[in-house]
């Protein structure tokens, strides 16, 4: 029924994501491609109202703001406090990554060593806030509600004229 204000959402969450997805690869925060192409929404259309929602992989919130270390702090609601993060967890990012390092004597470190240094360091340092989907959703944001008031008077012109039609034709 109210179909401007559909595709006004719709044009809000398409730019929302693409600009989260941009701002993935450009800020090299796109290894496996698992938060990437997680990103999507989903909007909810009943009789009397509209849901926005946006879907991205469950870690991608502490990509995007961020997570104080027990070190290092960041302006974010999230921090390690006692655990660090499991280091088995970094297998798979240490190899895409290429990361191979070298003791004093030259021989490659053993990689159950490397992956308990790199989740010691994030949970000294925690994890920078990349800001990869807030950014653009505040950019969009700000003129969402102007957008929306427009496509909404569109949408009533629409539903005006053929109420009109219909009760001349009566």
């Amino acid at each position: 029924m109210l179909s401007n204000v559909q595709a006004e959402l719709r044009t809000f969450a398409k730019y929302v994501i693409s600009q989260s997805k941009a701002n993935l690869t450009r800020s090299k925060k796109n290894s496996s491609k698992k938060l990437y192409d997680s990103l999507d929404y989903d909007l909810n259309v009943s009789k009397n109202s509209f849901g926005l929602e946006f879907l991205m992989e469950d870690y991608g919130i502490f990509q995007d703001v961020g997570v104080s270390g027990v070190k290092k702090k960041y302006n974010t609601p999230y921090s390690y406090t006692d655990k660090m993060p499991p280091p088995s967890k970094m297998d798979k990012w240490i190899v895409k990554k290429g990361i191979a390092p070298k003791d004093e004597n030259g021989k490659f470190i053993k990689r159950k060593s490397l992956q308990f240094m790199i989740a010691r360091s994030i949970y000294n340092n925690g994890i920078k806030p990349s800001l990869f989907f807030t950014k653009p959703f505040k950019k969009a944001f700000k003129n969402l509600d102007k957008d929306i008031v427009k496509a909404f008077r569109l949408d009533v012109e629409a539903i005006l004229k053929t109420s009109v039609k219909d009760n001349l034709k009566k």
